[in-house]
C-alpha cells in the first residue's frame, strides 16, 4: 500500500523561508550586515582575482630567463657527466631538499620520482582530455611550454622537471582562513551595527508609551560618541511628547474647572426649580426643567468621573464583591427609568467567584451597559440579557460578563468607535434616545482601571458587549 508522503515537510520550509524573508524586509539591521557580508565577499573575490592575474602576467616574462637558468642548473645537478646517463641518487636528493618532481627517460634509465603524480607540474591548469593541443598554456599561451621544464643528455635521456603540488597545496587552508576572517568581520560588523541601531529599540519604546498616555519616562537619548541623527531624533520626539502631555493636562484641567464651577449654578437652579408651585400650569414645565437639571448632573459627573479614571493613577476602594447580587441591584434601581428592566434575562455560573473590585465603579460598569441595552431593546421582541461566567484569564480564574440586547444593531464598521466620548453611531438620534455617547466610554475606563478587557460584537439582533475581569485588580 503506497503511503503519502508527510505534507507538512515543504510547507514548513515554506513557512520558515517566508518569515526569514519578512523579517529580512523590515530589519534595517539584517539588511545593513547583509550589504556589508556581500561587500566583504565581493572585495575579497576582486582584490584575490585581481592579484593573481597581475602577479601571473607581471612576472611571466621576467621569471623565463631564470626559470631556463634555474632548470639547466638542476639538469646538471641530476647529470654532472654528460658521458654518463643521470643519476638516481643525486635526483631523489633534489626531491627530498626542494618541492619537484623529476622524470628521467631514456635508453638506459627511467625513473619517476612521483609516479602518480601529474606530468607537467609547472603547467597549472590541465585540460581533463590529454590533449596538449586543447590544453591552456599558463606561461604566456604558447606551445613551447616543455621546453622550460625539459632538458636532454648527451647519452639521449629526457630529464623533465615540475613542481610537488601535493607540498606547496596550502589552498583549502588559505581559504578556511579567508572564510574565518570573513566571518569575524561580518560578526564585528553586526555588533558595531548593532550599537549604533540600539538607540531605535528605546526610540520604539518610548514612543509607545507615549501613545498609551504615559509620559512620565522619556526617551534615554543613547549616543555613540556625542549627538547624532538618532539622538536627535529621541530629543525631538521627547519634545513632541511633552507638548503633548502639556496639551492634554491643559484639557483636563479645563474640562474639571468647567464641571466644578457647574456644580454651583446647577445646584442653585435645581432648588429654585423645586420651589416654583406645583400647580397644573406650572407643574409640566417644573418636571421637564428638573428632568434636564439632572441630566445635566449627570453629564458632569460622568465627565469627572472619566477625567479621575484616564489617570495614570486610577484610584480603586477594591473589596470583594458578588458581581450576581450586584447585578440584580442594578436592575432594580433602572426600573424607576425602564419598565424592562424586571424582564431582563440573568444567568450566572453557580461558582462565580467573588472578585476583589471597586464595587462603585462596576456598578457605574453594569448601570451603563444594561441602561444602554434597555434603551435599545425599547421595541424588540426580546428583552436583553445577562451572563456571568467563570473563565481562565492568563493571571488566574475570572469572570465574564456579557450583555446582548435584541435591537437594531450598531453597523460593523461603527463597532471599534464605540469607546469614544461623545460618539453616537446614529447622529440623527435624539440625545434622550441615545444619550450623550459617555456611557460606554466610562465602562471602557473602568475596565481598563479593573485590567480587563472590553469588546463588542454583532448579535443578528442587537449587540454582544463582553467584559473580561482577571481575578485581582492590576
Amino acid at each position: 500500500m503506497n503511503t503519502a508522503a508527510p505534507a507538512d515537510g515543504p510547507p514548513r520550509q515554506r513557512t520558515s523561508w517566508r518569515q526569514a524573508k519578512r523579517r529580512l524586509a523590515h530589519s534595517i539591521k539584517l539588511r545593513l550586515v547583509l550589504v556589508f557580508l556581500l561587500l566583504a565577499a565581493a572585495m575579497t573575490f576582486v582584490f584575490i582575482t585581481g592579484a593573481q592575474k597581475a602577479f601571473s602576467m607581471g612576472w611571466r616574462e621576467a621569471a623565463r630567463p631564470l626559470l631556463m637558468d634555474y632548470v639547466d642548473r638542476l639538469a646538471a645537478e641530476v647529470n654532472p657527466d654528460a658521458s654518463q646517463p643521470p643519476s638516481i641518487d643525486r635526483a631523489q636528493a633534489i626531491i627530498q631538499r626542494l618541492p619537484l618532481t623529476i622524470s628521467i627517460a631514456g635508453p638506459q634509465v627511467n625513473w619517476q620520482s612521483h609516479p602518480g603524480h601529474p606530468r607537467n607540474g609547472w603547467k597549472r591548469k590541465d585540460d581533463a582530455s590529454g590533449n596538449d593541443a586543447t590544453r591552456h598554456e599558463e606561461w604566456g599561451n604558447e606551445k613551447d611550454w616543455r621546453a622550460l621544464v625539459t632538458r636532454t643528455t648527451a647519452t639521449g635521456h629526457t630529464i623533465e622537471f615540475g613542481i610537488n603540488e601535493a607540498v606547496l597545496e596550502r589552498r583549502p587552508r588559505l581559504v578556511g582562513v579567508a572564510l574565518a576572517a570573513l566571518l569575524i568581520l561580518t560578526l564585528l560588523a553586526w555588533w558595531y551595527v548593532r550599537r549604533l541601531l540600539k538607540p531605535l529599540d528605546a526610540i520604539g519604546d518610548g514612543a509607545r508609551r507615549f501613545g498609551a498616555g504615559d509620559f512620565s519616562q522619556p526617551i534615554p537619548q543613547r549616543c555613540l560618541r556625542g549627538p547624532d541623527e538618532l539622538g536627535e531624533l529621541a530629543a525631538t520626539i521627547n519634545t513632541m511628547g511633552d507638548d503633548i502631555r502639556q496639551m492634554l493636562d491643559a484639557k483636563r484641567a479645563l474640562l474639571l474647572a468647567i464641571s466644578h464651577e457647574l456644580r454651583s449654578p446647577l445646584t442653585r437652579a435645581r432648588l429654585n426649580t423645586e420651589l416654583l408651585p406645583e400647580t397644573p400650569d406650572v407643574s409640566p414645565q417644573r418636571d421637564a426643567l428638573l428632568r434636564d437639571l439632572q441630566e445635566m448632573a449627570g453629564l458632569i459627573a460622568d465627565l469627572l468621573e472619566s477625567e479621575r479614571l484616564a489617570g495614570r493613577h486610577a484610584a480603586l476602594q477594591c473589596e470583594p464583591v458578588n458581581l450576581a447580587n450586584l447585578a440584580h441591584d442594578v436592575l432594580t434601581d433602572l426600573q424607576t427609568r425602564h419598565a424592562g428592566a424586571a424582564l431582563v434575562a440573568v444567568s450566572a455560573d453557580s461558582q462565580l467567584p467573588t472578585l476583589t473590585l471597586d464595587p462603585k465603579r462596576m456598578r457605574l460598569l453594569l448601570r451603563n451597559l444594561l441602561d444602554n441595552a434597555l434603551r435599545h431593546s425599547a421595541q424588540a421582541s426580546h428583552p436583553p440579557e445577562l451572563h456571568l461566567r467563570v473563565t481562565g484569564v492568563p493571571h488566574g480564574t475570572g469572570i465574564e460578563l456579557t450583555v446582548r440586547d435584541h435591537g437594531p444593531g450598531v453597523p460593523e464598521d461603527q463597532l471599534a468607535r464605540l469607546t469614544e466620548p461623545f460618539y453616537r453611531p446614529d447622529a440623527a438620534r435624539t440625545r434622550a434616545q441615545g444619550g450623550v455617547g459617555l456611557g460606554l466610554h466610562l465602562c471602557k475606563l473602568v475596565v481598563q482601571a479593573h485590567g480587563g478587557q472590553l469588546t463588542f460584537a454583532q448579535g443578528n439582533p442587537g449587540l454582544v458587549v463582553t467584559v473580561t475581569l482577571p481575578a485581582r485588580a492590576t
